[in-house]
């Protein structure tokens, strides 16, 4: 028999459990209207959310993410992505810009020289969009198309949505129909996982990654300078002065590039050593120390020492491109109503090497008929 008595100290217990948050909710997802392009397609926009104040939004067009709210060490939440309060700041206003806030790139991320390419000794042309270069999949890449919302579920441990895109045979000059999948999940325990599976019918050339703007300070704060990070990496592929690879895979070890160990971001930033004047900062390539596509290994730690935000990038890509937002010029106003100019964010593109389909040394991005690609990417949050 449940007496009134037990009734009343159970309850007791729920609240206490709840107020110290102790009751775990399991992780949730949801999906509403955000607004039409102008070609007039309809975008909705996923928000991932869990009982530690970790909440994503992404939205259908260009698989966006528009905003990740985290705790810092006083448990204040806080966004700490840069981006828009509404569609229009990705379909015209940052369009124009070509910076690619927040998006899935595809289908091929980085540069290609010259927009060319061979696939089983057939050339290719695509775009050139940051000349003398291809960048980031064309003049209407994966970052410009609106995606399929084709799942949403969770369970006890995480939620997660998935989007699907089908590139038609020839899209931006890439050979093959490519079915794509890319997936959300939020977990349990504070990590944002993209998951990137794709199928083609034809010969084809592949790299995706998601081009997120990343301020562990909060969108709008100012610059990240002051930032500490740790790349687990002890090779990268130097580059020419248009950002194409020379070929070399170089040790970082003497150079601005070498973060083995925790470093401010501002302690090399204005060094005068070639590669980074070709950049204006960083933004290279990374080789990530650990084999490549099995289980995802660690990549690289970031961490704010004003509010003990961190975040760990763990991945099974080869690559990890590391850009300082060294063309963000102040054009630009986030939902923070700041402008963002250089070094208000850091982005981890992990993906393969630029222009690989013409360096046959390195890993190789070809797709056929028959394989699958498969790679995850995973950010897992944190305080201090």
């Amino acid at each position: 028999m449940i007496t009134p008595s037990f009734q009343r100290l159970a309850a007791g217990i729920a609240f206490s459990a709840f107020a110290f948050g102790i009751a775990q909710a399991a992780p949730r997802v949801s999906s509403k209207p955000w607004g039409t392009t102008p070609s007039g397609e309809k975008v909705r926009i996923v928000t991932l959310a869990n009982d530690h104040g970790i909440v994503v939004r992404f939205i259908t067009y260009g698989g966006v993410i528009q905003s990740v709210e985290t705790p810092d060490r006083n448990g204040h939440a806080q966004d700490i992505v840069l981006g828009f309060g509404d569609l229009k700041g990705y379909t015209v206003d940052s369009a124009k810009g070509g910076l690619f806030f927040g998006a899935i790139i595809g289908r091929y991320a980085n540069r290609l020289a010259g927009g060319k390419f061979t696939v089983e000794g057939k050339p290719y042309q695509t775009d050139v969009t940051a000349p003398p270069n291809a960048l980031h999949g064309g003049k209407i890449g994966f970052d410009k198309k609106v995606w399929r919302l084709s799942g949403i579920k969770s369970d006890a441990h995480g939620a997660q949505a998935t989007l699907t895109l089908v590139s038609p045979d020839g899209d931006q000059g890439f050979p093959g129909k490519l079915t794509t999948k890319v997936t959300y999940r939020l977990s349990d325990d504070d990590a944002l996982s993209l998951r990137y599976q794709a199928t083609t019918d034809a010969p084809t050339v592949l790299n995706l990654t998601n081009h997120s703007y990343w301020n562990l300070n909060g969108e709008g704060s100012g610059s990240i300078e002051d930032e500490i990070l740790q790349i687990d990496a002890e090779r990268y592929t130097p580059t020419d002065a248009t950002s194409i690879p020379t070929g070399e895979i170089a040790p970082v070890a003497g150079t601005p590039l070498d973060f083995t160990k925790p470093t401010q971001i501002a302690a090399r930033l204005r060094s005068n050593f070639p590669q980074m004047m070709y950049a204006r900062g960083y933004d290279h390539n990374w080789v990530v120390n650990g084999e490549t596509g099995g289980a995802p290994r660690h990549a690289a730690h970031i961490y704010d020492p004003r509010s003990g935000r961190a975040m760990d990038v763990i991945t099974s890509q080869p690559g990890l491109q590391v850009y300082t937002s060294n063309s963000l010029d102040g054009g630009y106003a986030g939902v923070s109503g700041r402008a963002y100019r250089q070094t208000d964010a850091i982005a981890f593109e992990a993906e393969h090497f630029p222009d690989s389909p013409n360096h046959p040394s390195f890993p190789s991005t070809e797709l056929k008929p028959g394989e699958k690609f498969d790679y995850t990417t995973i950010f897992k949050f944190s305080n201090k």
